[in-house]
């Protein structure tokens, strides 16, 4: 029986009816409630070209958190790499670990995190640096390590911070670099659930201890909307579930306000497609969450839970995150 950290993924989502401000406003405040609950870390990803995300320029906004913050650990969930020179993300995640030591967290994507047409606006030799993902790790680690003070280009500041980094997937492809490099992974279950065991036992299997970490460390990361009865979750729900048909649908506008009845805005070949993105989602009161949940820590063994919670009422979504933390002091994993 143990209990296992719990933590925060991010987007600054922007709710119909609202500004791009407000939506960053929102993002402080709730890293300011989730280090209030016990929260491990805040983090928050990097996308591009959407109206409902507004975390484009990631460390600019995880400096805005920090500021705002004490102790609770403030990283990207990720920064997409390929998007990025790893001097640049080397100078910018140097600079927070230099105002906010031993808080900031890094981690890596290789995805775009948009649409093709704007990666390709982002970098046009984007798809070499995909390719360059793994080197590119292992070049912003060093970079970041106190060892590269000896080399004639260095991250000022960046150099001897010792940024932990983290990879991110949502395949078996990152599972097989994770643990290559001994390096924590971060599982995309909260979108793309299907190969989420495949690619834990890979990553377990495989692991080789590195300066950073000695062991396998797991970190799921799973849609949690909390309310006082399942009835009310459900309802909050239809918020995330018409976000994610804009997923499939390429229709990414502003996160709409919860409806009675999901019937009408959705036919089966959505609600399908839907239902299969969010297949590791958890929904209803804290008895049912708990029940739930624990039973995903028991199949996936996980050492930490990463959570998105998508709802449109912000208080509704601070209470949900507070829920939560009530239930992970009684969760074991």
């Amino acid at each position: 029986m143990r209990h296992i950290p719990y933590s925060v993924l991010d987007l600054a989502i922007v709710t119909e009816g609202s500004t791009l401000a407000e939506a960053i406003e929102r993002s402080r405040d709730l890293a300011v409630h989730a280090e209030e609950y016990g929260y491990k870390r805040f983090w928050m990803a990097e996308h591009h070209n959407m109206e409902n995300i507004a975390s484009s320029a990631t460390s600019v906004l995880l400096g805005h958190v920090a500021e705002a913050t004490n102790s609770i650990r403030v990283g990207s969930g990720g920064v997409m790499l390929p998007n990025h020179s790893p001097l640049i993300i080397a100078e910018q995640f140097g600079t927070l670990a230099t105002m906010y030591p031993n808080r900031i967290d890094l981690g890596l994507g290789r995805a775009p995190g948009t649409d093709q047409t704007t990666a390709n606006a982002i970098r046009e030799d984007r798809m070499q640096e995909v390719q360059k993902f793994p080197q590119n790790v292992i070049q912003l680690q060093k970079y970041l390590s106190a060892e590269n003070r000896e080399e004639q280009v260095q991250a000022i500041p960046g150099t001897g911070t010792e940024v932990p980094l983290y990879i991110l997937g949502s395949s078996t492809d990152s599972a097989h670099l994770a643990a290559e490099l001994g390096l924590p992974y971060v599982f995309a279950s909260h979108f793309a659930p299907q190969q989420l065991m495949a690619a834990v036992e890979i990553y377990r299997k495989r692991f080789k201890p590195s300066k950073q970490l000695n062991e396998p460390y797991v970190m799921p990361c799973v849609n949690i909307i909390a309310s006082d009865t399942d009835e009310e979750a459900e309802y909050l729900s239809t918020s995330m579930k018409q976000m994610f048909m804009g997923v499939v649908t390429g229709n990414r506008k502003p996160m709409p306000a919860p409806v009675d009845d999901m019937g009408p805005i959705w036919n089966m070949h959505l609600k399908y497609a839907v239902q299969q993105m969010l297949a590791c989602t958890f929904i209803g009161s804290k008895d049912t969450i708990s029940k739930e949940l624990n039973d995903f820590l028991e199949r996936t063994d996980a050492d930490e839970l990463m959570v998105a919670s998508y709802i449109y009422d912000h208080q509704q979504r601070l209470k949900s995150h507070r829920m939560l933390s009530e239930i992970m002091t009684t969760v074991t994993a």
